[in-house]
């Protein structure tokens, strides 16, 4: 069969005829329920190497109180970044080091958490922030699918009656899901928390926000 008559049987396949595109989202709001809490050190000297070592004294020191506090889900404990850089004079030379280090706890149990952050003297809570756990996530977002399926059959059946047709069937259908949480308010308690850990050792206070997991449907339908 030659190059013409391919081209001529492709192009009599007949377009698909009625076919509605359509999306529709499902949405859950969910309270978070895992507390990111980040602690760091900063040091400064003239010599690299008397930084790296100020540095590792202080995250072994919180590193030894946080593990005697943790608890698989509760208090999980990880090292975050670790970063040394040169200072320079006027001169445009170096004339000394800096370096951070920082320290995450990670759980659900969130007096767990504060209360330890709270007993370590060698970081300072830097940053808090709030999650959502993948068993959270994974039982809101099947609600939050189960929703945006009813919505998407819903508004099948109803555009197929506005176009004079008596129902539908599915061609094709993709899923995609995202979730949205509040944005300023970490960074306020962040400042607050750091603010409370250099003045004293009691527990810092947080709130979490709640999230709203998405689930969208986007597909195509055959009206009938």
């Amino acid at each position: 069969m030659g190059v013409t008559s391919v081209f001529a049987q492709y192009s009599l396949t007949p377009a698909p005829q009625d076919v509605l595109q359509l999306s529709a989202t499902g949405a859950v709001e969910v309270q978070q329920d895992l507390l990111v809490l980040t602690l760091s050190a900063t040091r400064e000297a003239a010599d690299a190497a008397a930084v790296q070592t100020q540095l590792k004294q202080a995250l072994d020191g919180a590193l030894g109180l946080a593990r005697a506090a943790a608890q698989p889900q509760q208090l999980e404990v990880r090292t975050g970044a670790f970063g040394m850089y040169p200072r320079h004079g006027k001169d445009g030379k170096i004339s000394g080091w800096q370096g951070r280090a920082e320290l995450v706890l990670q759980g659900r149990d969130f007096a767990r958490i504060t209360a330890t952050a709270g007993k370590i003297q060698s970081m300072a809570i830097s940053q808090i922030a709030f999650d959502l756990s993948r068993e959270a996530r994974a039982r809101v977002e099947s609600e939050a699918q189960a929703k945006a399926i009813e919505a998407f059959k819903g508004r099948a059946t109803e555009l197929a009656r506005g176009f004079g047709f008596t129902g539908y069937t599915l061609r094709e259908v993709s899923v995609s899901s995202n979730e949205m949480a509040p944005g300023p308010r970490p960074r306020m308690l962040a400042m607050e928390a750091k603010a409370m850990s250099v003045a004293s050792d009691a527990p810092v206070p947080v709130e979490a926000g709640k999230a709203q997991v998405t689930v969208t449907l986007s597909g195509s339908v055959q009206l009938r």
